[in-house]
């Protein structure tokens, strides 16, 4: 298989490379180590070709920038070297001098351009506290080279050197040092952009750099010679070889490298030993120097040592100082992750997690302990209209009430998911508990500003006293009893647990499976409430109305079922059974009775049925399949229901669009019973029995307005008024005269089975000529 395009045409500078080196030492061999121009040549068609194979990377846009701008300055770099090779053969034909300062110059030049390509690579942390580390290395390394190259090389220097070339070698010598530390390091940072082969061809350069700038010091006239033929030659066919592998790595599709972690790969690096190494040499030159009487020179050394010494300990100081800050990071993150796993994200509040096991600490402690079970009333209701982010605004304000009315020292208030809250109180004296439950129900009551918005959210809380032998989970259990207890009371209340809650907890899940069982073995049956036309006398509907009549317990009132088949979600089921059973009822009656019969059935209709998906479905496949109208049907719904939430919402639209008629019942007992009239579709209103108790008497003038109020807005509306709870002729009277035409009540008939009520429909219908 042929090589890629990149690596074959980068085949001939790197041959022409090796071939000048090739050619330069044949040149000494055949002149005996005599110096000329001609010697020369092939090293600077040497440094050419490292300068085009740098300059075929950095020209590359598929390439890394970094990659790029690394090899553009090695680039640089060889170019130098071309231009002081030739600078020398120039010099030589005029002074006779090899070493010439141009040839120093351009040396360190180049040594210069190749350190400023380091600066293109990511050497692993850029922090302030590595870039002071990286310093400190380089001018222990710097120093001690300096050293070496000044106090001890300095002192041999062969006859014939000019002081120019010593200085200008022991720059050189010197940069070489600094560039095999920071070949190191880049070498030993782990997954660098530049290939760590090509990094090792490279520290050819520098190491050959060194020991040309030793023996052109110190060496003979034959070292010098061969040194200066060969320095060049060489250290250009080490950039080649650097480049090429360069090009060969980016040409071959590169496995995914296997993490190495940091402080493995430092390990691992020899050149991390430099500065060290840099201490050992001073140390014995120090050592040398002490056995005879120093000179100036020689307190250099002694005070570069000191210098040394200094930049080695504030190395190490810097190492003792990042271990301690990682310490100290890794202890935040632990902090960090800690109040995470027992902190609400949402609230900063402790969480169910933190609050049990707080809980169950004072517990096995045997300290007093009560719980404070809070739950937002129609919360649901808030994220459905309002969306969540809206309602998180909302649990975040709860919370900060919460926080600010507990006591820092002894309470400890916690989210427990949703719109669940609790406080844990360190006492066991249900006075205080219940005070502490009020004191909540008082701090929540004031509206709350949440965006543009001011929103009221109450609460119901279940409090319940830690007993002897309870654990925390049976605690949080009785709380949860009596939190619920308190919405039944009818929300923004407090309830204690009490034992008897917890058999009625029982009760109530066993009367579910019995109900759920009663749907299947059809133990329930419909009663029929009849609703009267005040002025005729004559039976215009019915309210249909769900009765069970239990084999055991015989019959079981609704006020004991209904709750229970809403909270256990078979209120879908039983309303099922009564939509179906009710309209096939009006059917039946519309087929028997004719004309006599009522127009339209009344069927009650729970929150969770409407939000049911599959709801507006039921009704339009009961209507299609009794062969009724949809105006033959009235669903009743509870000012409550109707404030459940968008799905509600849109389900009563669907309604009203189908043509079914809307009823809102107990009307007047909620707290915006207006606003409702323009928000949802309405036909009819029922006045609550609380308006009717009482209206003969006229001893409450409250009442009395509320009832002649609601009279008036139907008719403004043209909606149709009913008056629920009429138990005398009285009260039938007064409400005629406020201008109601529709009533039902016991006064005027009681719940009946379907052929009592057909037989009233029958008395009450007029008589046809």
């Amino acid at each position: 298989m042929s090589r890629p395009p990149g690596r074959r045409s980068g085949l001939v500078p790197l041959a022409a490379a090796v071939a000048s080196t090739t050619t330069s030492a044949v040149w000494l061999v055949a002149n005996g180590g005599e110096l000329a121009p001609s010697g020369l040549l092939p090293g600077m068609f040497a440094c050419l070709a490292a300068a085009y194979l740098c300059g075929r990377i950095s020209s590359q846009i598929i390439v890394s920038r970094a990659v790029r701008g690394f090899w553009k300055r090695h680039g640089h770099a060889s170019f130098c070297l071309f231009l002081s090779s030739m600078l020398v053969v120039v010099a030589y034909g005029y002074h006779k001098m090899v070493l010439a300062p141009y040839l120093f110059a351009g040396l360190v030049l180049a040594v210069v351009m190749s350190m400023l390509g380091f600066l293109h690579l990511p050497l692993g942390d850029r922090s302030m506290l590595t870039l002071i580390r990286m310093v400190l290395d380089g001018l222990t390394v710097a120093v001690a080279g300096g050293l070496v190259f000044f106090a001890v090389v300095g002192e041999y220097t062969a006859a014939g050197v000019a002081p120019a070339t010593r200085i200008g070698m022991s720059l050189v010598g010197v940069g070489g040092l600094i560039a095999l530390v920071v070949i190191g390091r880049a070498a030993a940072a782990p997954a660098g952009p530049v290939d760590a082969g090509a990094l090792r061809f490279l520290t050819i350069a520098p190491l050959f750099g060194v020991v040309t700038a030793v023996f052109e010091i110190m060496g003979d006239e034959y070292a010098r010679n061969v040194l200066a033929v060969l320095a060049l030659p060489v250290v250009a066919t080490a950039i080649c070889v650097a480049a090429y592998r360069q090009i060969w790595v980016l040409d071959r599709p590169a496995p995914a490298p296997a993490p190495v972690p940091v402080a493995e790969t430092s390990r691992r690096s020899m050149f991390n030993l430099m500065p060290f190494l840099a201490v050992a040499s001073t140390a014995g030159l120090l050592v040398v120097l002490s056995a005879r009487e120093m000179t100036w020179p020689q307190r250099l050394v002694v005070i570069g040592a000191v210098l040394i010494a200094c930049f080695v300990v504030l190395r190490q100081l810097t190492g003792v100082y990042e271990h301690r800050r990682a310490l100290r990071g890794i202890r935040r993150q632990q902090a960090e992750l800690e109040h995470l796993a027992l902190h609400d994200p949402l609230t900063g509040l402790a969480n169910r997690a933190r609050f049990g096991t707080v809980l169950a600490e004072r517990l096995d402690a045997h300290l007093p302990a009560a719980v404070l079970l809070i739950d937002v009333d129609d919360f649901k209701m808030v994220n459905d209209t309002m969306g969540h982010a809206l309602g998180d605004q909302l649990l975040y304000e709860v919370a900060q009430r919460l926080r600010h009315g507990s006591r820092a020292e002894t309470d400890l208030p916690a989210r427990l998911g949703g719109d669940e809250f609790a406080v844990l109180l360190s006492a066991d004296d249900a006075e205080y508990a219940e005070q502490a439950a009020a004191r909540i129900l008082d701090l929540l009551s004031a509206p709350f500003a949440v965006g543009e918005h001011q929103l009221l959210a109450q609460a119901s809380i279940g409090v319940a006293l830690a007993g002897a032998g309870d654990s925390a989970d049976e605690v949080l259990r009785n709380a949860d009893i009596a939190m619920y207890a308190a919405k039944d009371a009818g929300k923004a209340e407090w309830a204690r647990f009490e034992p008897r809650m917890r058999a009625d907890v029982v009760n109530h899940a066993r009367l579910g499976s019995e109900l759920h069982n009663a749907i299947i073995r059809h133990e329930l049956f419909l009663l029929y409430q009849p609703v009267f036309d005040l002025v005729t006398g004559r039976m215009s509907g019915a309210e249909a109305l769900v009765r069970w009549r239990h084999p055991e317990r015989g019959f079981v009132p609704p006020i004991d079922f209904i709750p229970v088949a809403e909270r256990s979600g078979l209120i879908i089921a039983l309303g099922r059974f009564v939509l179906r059973e009710a309209c096939a009822q009006l059917a039946r009656w519309h087929s028997e009775l004719g004309p006599a019969a009522i127009r339209s059935i009344n069927v009650n209709v729970a929150a969770r049925q409407l939000r049911d998906a599959g709801f507006v479905g039921e009704v339009a496949a009961a209507l299609r399949d009794f062969g009724l109208q949809p105006g033959n049907l009235v669903l009743e719904v509870t000012e409550s229901s109707v404030l459940d939430g968008r799905r509600v919402r849109e389900s009563l639209e669907a309604l009203h669009a189908m043509g079914v008629r809307l009823a809102l019942d107990d009307f007047g007992t909620g707290q915006s019973s207006l606003s409702l009239l323009r928000a949802f579709p309405v036909d009819v209103l029922k006045l609550d029995k609380s308006f009717v108790d009482g209206i003969s008497e006229g001893s409450d003038r409250g009442r009395l307005a509320v009832a002649a109020a609601v009279a008036q807005l139907a008719e403004y509306l043209q909606l149709s008024a009913v008056a629920e709870g009429i138990e005398t002729e009285a009260q039938a009277a007064r409400l005629r005269e406020m201008g109601y035409r529709l009533g039902q009540g016991f006064h005027l008939a009681r719940p009946l089975p379907p052929a009592e009520a057909a037989a009233l429909m029958v008395a009450t219908a007029p008589v046809l000529n």
